[in-house]
């Protein structure tokens, strides 16, 4: 028989109580027979009765002020209880009603510490009493009958007792284990939710957060609790105009699920885009309501980035189109003319070659534009960045070797200005090669006379590459607009070359792809210095 490991604390300690209280109980019962004052024919001895009695009042007050830390002591206790009471019963009190009502108790706790198991044994423990009192004490059939009678009462009240602690007891487990079932499927939506990128919240019918996930707080950039707190509160949203609107009365009005791009949260100034999508949580039941009063999901998506690029690109094509469209127009239109004067044998070695000469030009700056386009794409993907160790001197001779005849075609000076033992520099050739050939193509189309000078400066772990000019120079209004998509001056003398605004833009991202920025030194009408820096391995 294993001894009942779940009894609950409070059910231990008035088991206790009972066998601290019985006793004296019982010996008073004890004493009114010995007085005379009870019916009893059993008693040997009032002494043999103190004894006794002193016995069990001396256990229930141990067990219950001083009781030892051990799995066996509810054994002993019920064991020595039972034995003490056949004794009391055989020996003081006889088979009497009143001493009988005790026996019920005892069969109660032991149900409730052995199960099934120790009921049955107290019971049969009574019967083996009862036995015991006919064979030693025979009397009439009348006394035998009255005590066969109060024992099957003992076993209707104990039974009773009984059924009426199982399901106690079966229905305890099972509140138990419904909150503990909800609280494993909570447990797991919260899993669930705080392993999803996006931040989701719920909310109530009045638009009162109820969950929520990591990713949630930190979107909202906080640690503190939203729980309890007001959607709108929560989430202060404003449209395109920046009039605040009321995320809840949204919320409300929705009756499937919703989407909505068009949101700004945070700083007027400099505000975010959220992307919302939200649905009313319908109850499963007919009576539950209108839809959405059992409440709302909430998802939220930070779409500032994304939208950004969708602009950019739009802007891009619509730039780009623009832009290609008058080379092709003045390319289609001079061999348009260079085939007309063929045809109509007017052709002029002068005029065909002023045609051709006009289309190859735009042909020029279509390429050039495609160049650019293509270094831009190959920056923005991560395309050829592999790395190397390069030697800055054999490098920068290289690109001097390149660009030294194109310059003395323009009729400019191109000098070479070399630190010693410049070392070397570990990053990608393709890059630094269109980054330095970009700012060298620039000072050759805008300068006019003069000289350009390649120029490499070593400044503690670092190596500076630098390319200055004789050239027109940038106002300092366009020094900080010159690296944008598409820009070029309003100065007459820029717009007299062709351009299509996009090296510098591609410079900024090669410099990027670097781990370095671009340094521009210049005066208006002064040249030009445009310089980066690398770290020297």
């Amino acid at each position: 028989m294993k001894v009942g490991t779940n009894i609950e604390d409070r059910i231990q300690v008035f088991t206790r109580l009972l066998g601290l209280l019985a006793p004296p109980f019982v010996g008073l019962y004890g004493f009114m027979v010995a007085l005379g004052y009870a019916p009893s024919d059993h008693l040997i001895s009032t002494e043999w009765f103190i004894a006794l009695n002193f016995m069990w009042m001396a256990y229930g007050i141990w067990q219950y002020f001083w009781p030892p830390r051990s799995q066996y002591l509810p054994v002993v206790t019920i064991v020595l209880y039972h034995l003490l009471a056949v004794l009391f019963l055989l020996t003081v009190s006889g088979f009497t009603t009143f001493i009988l009502c005790g026996w019920v108790i005892l069969a109660l706790v032991s149900y409730l510490y052995f199960s099934t198991t120790g009921y049955v044994l107290s019971l049969t423990t009574l019967a083996v009493a009862g036995l015991l009192n006919i064979a030693l004490r025979p009397g009439t059939v009348e006394d035998s009958s009255t005590m066969l009678l109060n024992m099957i009462g003992v076993v209707l009240v104990s039974g009773a007792m009984v059924s009426i602690s199982y399901a106690h007891r079966h229905q305890s487990r099972t509140l138990r284990t419904v909150p503990t079932a909800q609280s494993a499927d909570h447990d797991r939506l919260l899993t669930i939710m705080n392993n999803l990128a996006d931040a989701v919240m719920t909310t109530d019918g009045e638009g009162t957060i109820e969950l929520y996930n990591a990713a949630a707080l930190s979107l909202l950039d906080t640690n503190a609790d939203i729980a309890g707190h007001g959607i709108d509160e929560v989430l202060p949203m404003k449209d395109k105009e920046l009039q605040s609107i009321s995320v809840q009365d949204r919320l409300k009005k929705a009756k499937h699920v919703t989407v909505d791009d068009s949101l700004l949260f945070g700083d007027d100034d400099d505000p975010i885009r959220f992307e919302l999508t939200y649905a009313p949580i319908r109850g499963s039941y007919k009576d539950s309501g209108l839809p959405g009063s059992e409440g709302y999901i909430v998802i939220v998506r930070d779409i500032t980035k994304a939208k950004s690029l969708e602009e950019e690109r739009d802007e891009f094509i619509s730039v780009v189109s623009h832009e290609l469209r008058t080379p092709v127009t003045v390319a289609e239109g001079s061999i348009s003319n260079a085939q007309a004067l063929v045809e109509r044998n007017k052709d002029t070695k002068a005029n065909i070659s002023a045609a051709l000469s006009e289309a190859h030009e735009q042909v020029v700056f279509l390429a050039g534009m495609i160049n650019d386009l293509s270094t831009l794409s190959r920056a923005e993907r991560g395309v050829a960045s592999e790395v190397e160790s390069i030697d800055v001197d054999s490098f920068v001779h290289d690109l001097y070797n390149e660009y030294e005849p194109q310059a003395r075609k323009h009729g400019l000076q191109f000098d070479l200005e070399m630190a010693s033992h410049p070392g070397q520099v570990v990053t990608s050739r393709l890059y630094l090669h269109e980054l330095m050939q970009n700012f060298i193509t620039n000072a050759l189309k805008y300068t006019q006379e003069g000289k350009i000078t390649l120029e490499v400066n070593t400044k503690g772990d670092k190596v500076e590459l630098a390319v200055s000019d004789t050239g027109i120079g940038i106002s300092k209004g366009d020094q900080h607009k010159i690296f944008g998509k598409f820009y070029r001056s309003e100065d007459y003398r820029t717009r007299e070359t062709s351009g299509t605004g996009l090296g510098l833009y591609v410079a900024a991202k090669l410099a990027k792809k670097l781990g370095t920025t671009i340094d521009v030194k210049s005066r208006l009408n002064h040249g030009a210095r445009f310089s980066i820096l690398l770290t020297r391995k």
